[in-house]
């Protein structure tokens, strides 16, 4: 991984190393970080998210203390066990003090600069006049150690802007159009400072400048780095084109027995069991089909040349997210009930 090193940067006394945060997982993909070098934070403070084969997980820190250096850029992989960030903090750290960085040719250039003893001194000197930042790390608000902003980007032309729902809220309030807004958060994410700070340079004109260009020639491409949830999905849709038969089958189907029936389950349904909409039906009908096809639930080696049918059913529920579309697994869906299934179609798609 670029910018990783086994030495321990000049100045830092306690180096945080990545934790298991699940069952047997060897690495996990940095998604993006919350914090820079020379913010102050605070124990329990979020520094980094990482995501794993399974999940999305939020780092926080063990210690309180000044950030020397963090180890690795959004998108690279991080080993568990190995360093994620550097601290300098009060008393007696978990590493002895290292060598000017100077000696340490595998330091990187900007691992030097950030932990001069003059760019140091002033680090520290500016922390410990300034409280601890509680929220708003790394994502383009002033506080702890200075230090430049995070850049904002753009989103992509078509590209849907990443914001959560709060952010898109107030934007359509202020008559902004997200995707003229440049978002400082992790992957190019839209946060209430960036829209801020895109009123304050009187930018709301460019939405309305934009119309102007409607018909002007377009130049020049965008490479967009696809990075946590959406690179994992994007690997699994290119592997379900390659190893899985696509079919499209489209029939008219009278669903008033359906209808009827799911509103007797409504009604004498328990408190503890979830209201009942289309989706669960729609679900164990599959589940039912692929009993008399099960070719549909195989995938295909096309080096081996060989068609696996797999008996466990694990369906792709599309569902609409703050971040976009994503498509959740409802795994074991033969094993499932209309009312198991509603339940794990919402916990997996977070509703």
């Amino acid at each position: 991984m670029e910018g990783r090193q086994t030495q321990t940067p000049s100045g830092a006394n306690y180096v945080f190393k990545l934790p298991d945060v699940g069952e047997g997982t060897a690495e996990a993909e940095l998604v993006g970080w919350h914090v820079k070098v020379g913010d102050t934070v605070s124990e329990d403070q979020i520094l980094a998210d990482i995501m794993t084969d399974k999940a999305t997980v939020e780092i926080t820190s063990p210690v309180s203390g000044v950030v020397v250096a963090i180890h690795g850029e959004a998108g690279t992989q991080v080993p568990v066990g190995g360093p994620l960030v550097s601290f300098k903090v009060e008393g007696k750290g978990n590493v002895a003090a290292a060598a000017p960085a100077a000696q340490n040719p595998s330091v990187t250039a900007q691992e030097r600069r950030a932990t001069s003893p003059s760019a140091g001194a002033d680090r520290e000197e500016t922390a410990s006049k300034s409280p601890p930042r509680s929220e708003g790390m790394g994502r383009g608000t002033a506080g702890g150690g200075g230090g430049a902003l995070p850049p904002r980007t753009l989103s992509a032309r078509g590209e849907r802007p990443l914001a959560s729902p709060a952010v898109r809220n107030r934007a359509r309030d202020l008559g902004l159009e997200l995707q003229f807004v440049p978002g400082s958060g992790p992957a190019g994410r839209i946060e209430h400072a960036d829209l801020d700070a895109f009123v304050a340079g009187g930018s709301r004109t460019s939405t309305s400048a934009s119309s102007a260009s409607t018909y002007a020639k377009a130049e020049g491409t965008t490479e967009v780095r696809i990075i946590g949830l959406r690179r994992k999905i994007a690997e699994k849709m290119a592997e379900s084109v390659r190893r899985i038969p696509h079919i499209t089958y489209v029939e008219e189907i009278d669903v008033t027995a359906l209808e009827e029936l799911r509103a007797h389950l409504n009604a004498t349904k328990s408190k503890d069991q979830p209201k009942l909409n289309v989706l669960p039906f729609i679900a164990r009908a599959i589940v039912v089909a692929l009993r008399d096809q099960p070719q549909i639930n195989a995938t295909y080696d096309d080096e081996a040349g060989v068609l696996t049918q797999h008996a466990a059913v694990h369906l792709g529920i599309a569902a609409q997210t703050p971040n976009g579309l994503m498509v959740p697994v409802v795994r074991h869906a033969e094993a499932r009930d209309p009312y198991d299934t509603a339940l794990e179609i919402a916990r997996v798609s977070g509703a």
